[in-house]
């Protein structure tokens, strides 16, 4: 067995209220950086049931997969025989403050908030600049995310660190 075949696979779960731009996108991103590392999903706690048009557009131009996304519910993943999860990422502030469900594995938690690109008001080409922003910062946050030596770090260590780099967008906007 090559010490690629012992590589383990992440599950990583992100949350937004209504599961339609933000944790969609990062999903497909982190499944396109992860390098088969990194198995993304995303979820809601009040879906919309339906993927957000301007996010689908933006994927679908970045050549991501698309036909099987959907808006789901977040207790889909607190079920039995969901997978296991390592981290679950806040994307928005409203879910962030919601109370979760219990997620199998005990996963690890950090928030990362990001601006709504859905709630931008404006011309279609405003609309599309905010999602393709979002995409942007979301995008360099799961290349710095998936560098991570999360094989050598303690739970304590990488937790601290996934918080912190939810902290540096606060900062930086401040």
């Amino acid at each position: 067995m090559s010490s690629e075949d012992r590589t383990p696979i992440y599950n990583v779960l992100f949350l937004c209220t209504g599961n339609s731009a933000r944790s969609i996108m990062a999903e497909c991103i982190l499944n396109r950086v992860g390098r088969g590392r990194f198995r993304a999903f995303s979820a809601g706690s009040h879906p919309t049931g339906a993927v957000n048009p301007f996010a689908l557009d933006l994927l679908k131009r970045r050549n991501h997969p698309v036909d099987e996304l959907r808006s789901k519910d977040w207790e889909e993943f607190a079920q039995p025989g969901a997978p296991a999860l390592h981290f679950v990422f806040t994307v928005c502030d409203r879910a962030a403050g919601e109370v979760c469900p219990v997620w199998p594995g005990q996963p690890m938690t950090a928030h990362w908030g990001f601006p709504d690109p859905a709630e931008t008001e404006g011309n279609d080409a405003e609309r599309h600049v905010a999602f393709a922003s979002v995409y942007r910062e979301l995008t360099t946050r799961l290349e710095i995310f998936v560098s991570l030596p999360i094989e050598q770090l303690d739970r304590l260590a990488l937790e601290r660190r996934l918080r912190e780099m939810g902290r540096r967008r606060e900062t930086a906007e401040a």
